[in-house]
């Protein structure tokens, strides 16, 4: 009797279960940074080199990050099982001579109550054992984790203000191998560039970051908080030069490519698509954006308005709750010659951003090519257009978005009917910082000026298009300078030239304008550029 009794609590158990994630999913579901799955745990410097009042400095930061994380996860419904997994999970090791677990993962499940805990954690002192502290996380603190598959990310997130005294590579390689991130913090002057790069995924540039001491260390807290958001809600990379950046590729992902018209773009080199009436851009919003939106990103569409669409107001794209709530959107208006940034709010339905300067008559609505590129960081957002900015406005604090619902793509207000538009390029990318290497290259009226009105040398800034070359083994055909961080060196540019290119630094020195204008002129007859940035010192 005892094992047919169990037999059917178990039956009944998985029953109750599928009916409440079958309630869940038909219920609509908030997704952003604060809500992500994900196990988080920070490995804290508790050597002598950092001493007890920089030690609580550093904890104080460690709490102005976890704040903003939704450790009970009240967005959950129906049942424990279920509000369980929806929620993020964090644990802190603090590290000298030894590791020590300050605080367990899932141990605490409130903000109030895990920030109580990261207050109570005493200063250790003590050697710099950062090798030790890392395998330690690995072998026994994320192999701990009760919630084995339902986890999306494992994050370990290393502060250290020195070099250590051990080995750092081959438990870093270990995280890795077992699909955990690892960020590296540095602090302070006695930190090893090196060793950061070691422990630390890669590129460095995403996951290496730096304070000059600990008194300074809550000016990268903005960029901590928006790379951990990365992780959790930025799954996919779109191929950019010669990095992939985290965002979602639209023309892609909302099926643009299988669905509209192909086109001749914005030069010979682009391809576009073309939106008839007919056409129905539209998803599951689960399908685009799974974990929702980060609090940071940038919008870019490089789109041509004729006829009827350089008139009208319509949704460019926007992400639509179950009941049809905006939960963010980008909204053109021919006839007002404005364009609108709508995103939720924690105290209205949704808060709307009108930039009403820069779009009139001549510019965005004249028939011609163009790129709109829209900004979005906490409290603002930023409308540029050909890669001049237009305005900057002010927003409220957000909440996540609403996953259950749909995606649509050139859409009327309030309608499911479609605007005809010819579009691009429709991408979001997860890093605000995009926005500076996201420029219109691809717009012929910039590369047109561009040519004009470029003077290489003696300008401390200087921006040149170019073509993204073939390569033969070590050599380039074509001008080719990508990344602030490696540059590669074009045959144009060899022996002879007064030119020398230094990976790491992205900088050009030379000593003549004629080098770098024969250059340009070699280059005239390209149709198809990259944008790229570089200092420049006489």
């Amino acid at each position: 009797f005892s094992h047919r009794a169990m037999l059917l609590w178990s039956v009944w158990s998985v029953i109750l279960l599928l009916t409440t994630v079958d309630a869940a999913e038909e219920e609509d579901v908030r997704a952003g940074c604060s809500t992500a799955v994900n196990d988080l745990v920070y490995i804290i410097d508790g050597s002598w080199s950092v001493g007890v009042l920089d030690f609580d400095t550093a904890k104080q930061w460690l709490i102005n990050i976890t704040s903003q994380f939704d450790i009970s996860s009240h967005y959950t419904q129906v049942i424990y099982l279920v509000h369980y997994t929806r929620q993020r999970s964090v644990a802190v090791i603090q590290y000298s001579d030894t590791p020590r677990l300050e605080i367990p993962l899932g141990k605490h499940q409130g903000v109030a109550e895990l920030i109580k805990a990261i207050r109570s954690i005493s200063y250790l002192g003590g050697n710099t054992q950062t090798g030790r502290a890392i395998k330690f996380a690995v072998d026994h603190v994320f192999a701990s984790s009760q919630r084995g598959n339902l986890v999306k990310n494992r994050i370990a997130v290393v502060v250290t203000d020195g070099k250590s005294q051990d080995d750092v590579v081959d438990a870093s390689m270990e995280a890795r191998a077992q699909s955990i991130t690892v960020f590296a913090v540095g602090v302070g002057t006695e930190i090893t560039t090196s060793e950061l790069i070691s422990i630390a995924n890669k590129p460095s540039s995403t996951y290496v970051l730096y304070a000059e001491d600990y008194t300074t260390i809550d000016r990268i807290r903005d960029s901590m908080e928006q790379k951990l958001c990365e992780e959790s809600v930025c799954p996919t990379r779109i191929p950019v030069a010669s990095r992939d950046e985290k965002g979602f590729e639209l023309m892609v992902g909302m099926n643009i490519q299988t669905k509209a018209k192909k086109i001749p773009g914005s030069l010979v080199s682009e391809t576009a698509y073309a939106l008839a009436a007919s056409t129905d851009i539209t998803e599951n919003t689960r399908e685009i954006f799974p974990e929702g939106l980060p609090p940071s990103y940038v919008f870019v569409s490089t789109l041509r308005l004729k006829g009827i669409s350089s008139k009208l107001s319509f949704d460019l794209w926007r992400v639509l709750s179950k009941d049809k709530a905006i939960q963010a959107a980008v909204t053109l208006s021919g006839k007002e010659k404005t364009v609108t940034f709508t995103t939720t709010s924690t105290t209205e339905k949704e808060q709307k951003a009108v930039f009403k300067t820069g779009f009139q008559v001549g510019t965005l609505y004249d028939g011609k090519w163009h790129q709109i590129k829209v900004l979005v960081r906490n409290r603002q957002v930023t409308g540029f257009l050909d890669d001049q900015r237009i305005q900057e406005l002010m927003l409220k604090p957000v909440e996540p978005i609403y996953i259950n619902g749909e995606t649509q793509v050139s859409k009327r207000r309030g309608t499911d009917v479609t605007v005809p538009v010819e579009i691009q390029k429709l991408r979001l990318y997860c890093d605000p910082h995009q926005s500076e290497r996201e420029t219109a290259c691809e717009i012929y009226s910039v590369v047109r000026s561009l040519s004009h009105s470029l003077y290489p040398c003696g300008r401390r800034r200087l921006r040149l298009c170019s073509r993204p070359t073939r390569t033969h083994g070590n050599t380039h055909e074509d001008l080719h300078l990508i990344d602030h961080m490696s540059v590669s060196i074009p045959t144009v540019l060899t022996p002879g030239s007064d030119v020398q290119i230094y990976n790491w630094s992205t900088r050009l020195y030379c000593s003549t304008k004629s080098v770098l204008m024969s250059v340009i002129n070699h280059h005239s007859h390209l149709t198809s550029w990259l944008f790229v940035d570089f200092d420049v010192h006489i």
